[in-house]
């Protein structure tokens, strides 16, 4: 008797391909999707039409969902988890913000959403198997990066706890991106040819700061220029700003260049500095809390990573009871509170903490 496999089917051609890959190796497949937001019960983005067709694009992945599932012969069932997404993942996400850091809520969706409350509904199904159309492997107990460097996401998966990982398939961890879209387009799979989806997972490609100013009320303030001290404009709150930044920062008439490198919440004030590569951006040091490990290893020296885009860069760690000190005295450009630092040891993804504290020579910076 075949072994039940349940897959979370999203929408797009990554879920789609990897249930196909699934039906391929024999495995009794049956999909789920999961609805995380609700508009009528946790605000509207804004006041534009919602899709070209004037539907959520929530019940557009759903319905995209269906189609391919319809395709491939199999099953969807659609749960609700819009009360443990607003406590667990959106609630988290505001107070961050609130406190002027800058978080990745798709970390948390996937520690408390995908990767629990999931799972156990996944269970209720008969599942002796969890799968995602995530870019990663799991080998031997270890997590390891996807094929496709540029679309693996380790990352997102390193604060999800390592028990969860029992029982899990990532059936597209081992090919790349094209790879899957020849699949699709092969097996004439409804999403084959649907762009990726971009921005945060619940705003999607909307106007981040229209949406949040739903929840959050903006808080003007001054721009400061850190080299001279000098007020060169206003904010209009700190949450809509994050380290590095450097379009729409506010700064009227003045086209030089220049990036977001600091914020004092106390003061409302948001710090600017101007050239092409200001060293207020760059840090030696940070300490990062939260700690979630994945692996059973505990080195003193592996490579961190500090945004989803960034590059690995060598690092020292030290541990403590509730918190570890990172140290990387080759220089890190634009780390920042509130993201998540990932360590790897090669292909192994070890974990990860939320970055607390940057440094640089032993000086606090960001001024949180």
């Amino acid at each position: 008797m075949p072994k039940k496999v349940v897959i979370g089917m999203s929408g797009g051609v990554d879920s789609s391909v990897a249930a196909s890959l699934l039906l391929k190796e024999e495995y009794e497949v049956i999909g789920l999707f999961m609805r995380n937001w609700d508009s009528s019960i946790n605000g509207e983005f804004d006041g534009s039409p919602v899709s070209e067709n004037n539907i959520c694009p929530q019940e557009e992945d759903y319905n995209d969902a269906k189609k391919v599932c319809d395709h491939l012969g199999i099953p969807l069932y659609r749960v609700d988890f819009i009360k443990e997404y607003w406590d667990d993942v959106f609630t988290y996400f505001l107070n961050e913000l609130k406190e002027g850091r800058t978080p990745n809520p798709d970390l948390m969706c996937n520690k408390y959403i995908k990767f629990d409350v999931f799972i156990k509904e996944a269970r209720k199904l008969g599942a002796d198997y969890i799968a995602t159309g995530h870019y990663a492997r799991l080998k031997d107990g270890k997590l390891l990066r996807g094929v496709d460097d540029n679309k693996d996401q380790t990352y997102f998966l390193a604060q999800v706890n390592k028990e969860a990982f029992k029982d899990i398939l990532f059936p597209i961890g081992d090919i790349d991106k094209k790879t899957v879209r020849e699949i699709a387009l092969k097996e004439n799979i409804p999403t084959a040819k649907k762009k990726d989806s971009t921005g945060i997972c619940f705003i999607g490609e909307r106007n981040f700061q229209r949406f949040i100013h739903n929840f959050l009320k903006p808080n003007p303030g001054e721009i400061i220029d850190i080299d001279t001290n000098k007020v060169i404009g206003t904010h209009n709150g700190l949450m809509n700003y994050t380290i590095g930044q450097r379009r729409n920062v506010g700064i009227s008439g003045n086209q030089e260049k220049h990036y977001v490198v600091g914020k004092d919440v106390k003061k409302n004030e948001l710090y600017v500095a101007f050239g092409e590569d200001p060293k207020w951006l760059y840090s030696d040091k940070c300490i990062i809390d939260n700690i979630n490990f994945i692996s059973d290893s505990r080195p003193k020296k592996c490579t961190a990573k500090f945004r989803y885009r960034s590059k690995d860069i060598d690092a020292l760690l030290e541990y403590h009871d509730n918190y570890i000190v990172v140290k990387y005295p080759s220089l890190a450009k634009g780390v920042t509170p509130g993201q998540a630092c990932v360590l790897y040891d090669g292909e192994e993804c070890l974990g990860s903490g939320i970055i607390k504290e940057i440094y640089k020579d032993n000086e606090k910076l960001w001024y949180l």
